[in-house]
């Protein structure tokens, strides 16, 4: 039977880890996060996958320090798998695994290699995404690609959307993968960097509207960070505000309407003041009618 070690978080895990025991994969060790208590913690965690199914698994601070490494070393795997973990892998622990090292990123590589890539994507106006598992390298999402699959991105889908079609992506890479990788015939396909780029990880204070970009702009930011990401913020009248659904139509069902800096109008559908969302009548007794935000 083929062994692995996975290395793995969110419900991008935890799909990927079903389907590892599906093809009938002994997953010997998972090693994962304990959640921070400072985030948001909206998707699935992989550390009840492994306590329901019986899967020994681990949370250290550094995957990379000896004593983990010996402990992997013990269980000599043929695989690592690497889903959505959040730390790199240092090259002496990429070499245990005798088949190798394989890692699982949310998009089409080598475009948005890093963090956040859904998020970047969605907040850059791209029409599709997807997934990509790829052999795993001291640096990040640089390696040879194995498997890809493609999903839509809507105008109007927001990250936490495309996400879930990027989970269900991601699994099915891994499925049809895992065969060839099992029996050592898998193709791998070189990546030329330079037809994409590299994105950093994003914080809360970069959702920011700056209305002086055009209404596409804004939208796609609105889009980018919508929950269950932190949302776009601004300012009415010396309070902050979140931006959670926009529209470039108009509709009846919009809260308020706002004017970008290139003349058009953002429909606001969705948004909140101090943690209370407001509707649109609410809206017009809160703030006078033409007020701007900042």
């Amino acid at each position: 039977m083929t062994r692995a070690v996975v290395f793995a978080y969110h419900t991008v895990g935890v799909r990927c880890l079903e389907v590892l025991l599906k093809q009938g994969i002994e997953v010997a060790l998972v090693v994962t996060h304990n959640d921070n208590p400072k985030e948001n913690i909206w998707f699935e965690r992989v550390s009840d996958f492994a306590q329901l199914h019986g899967i020994p698994f681990i949370t250290p601070e550094n995957p990379n320090h000896r004593k983990v490494r010996r402990l992997i070393e013990i269980l000599k795997p043929d695989f690592f798998f690497s889903f959505y973990y959040r730390q790199m892998l240092k090259a002496p622990l990429l070499a245990i695994p005798k088949k190798g090292a394989y890692n699982l990123h949310g998009s089409l590589l080598p475009k948005y290699r890093g963090r956040v890539p859904i998020n970047w994507a969605v907040i850059h106006g791209e029409t599709q995404t997807g997934a990509t598992l790829h052999a795993m390298t001291i640096k990040p999402d640089q390696g040879d690609i194995v498997a890809q699959v493609m999903v839509p991105i809507g105008p109007d889908d927001t990250a936490g959307e495309v996400f879930q079609r990027v989970a269900l992506a991601g699994a099915k890479a891994l499925k049809q993968a895992l065969p060839a990788l099992v029996a050592g015939r898998a193709s791998h396909l070189k990546q030329n960097l330079r037809a994409g780029s590299y994105f950093g990880g994003r914080r809360p204070k970069d959702g920011r509207i700056d209305w002086s970009f055009g209404a596409q702009a804004i939208h796609n930011l609105v889009r980018g960070v919508a929950p269950p990401y932190p949302g776009a913020t601004t300012t009415i009248k010396r309070e902050p505000v979140r931006i959670l659904r926009s529209s470039l139509t108009p509709t009846n069902d919009a809260v308020a309407q706002a004017r970008c800096g290139d003349g058009k109008t953002l429909y606001i559908l969705a948004m909140e003041v101090r943690g209370q969302p407001l509707d649109a009548v609410t809206f017009q007794r809160r703030y006078p009618k033409g007020v701007k935000p900042r």
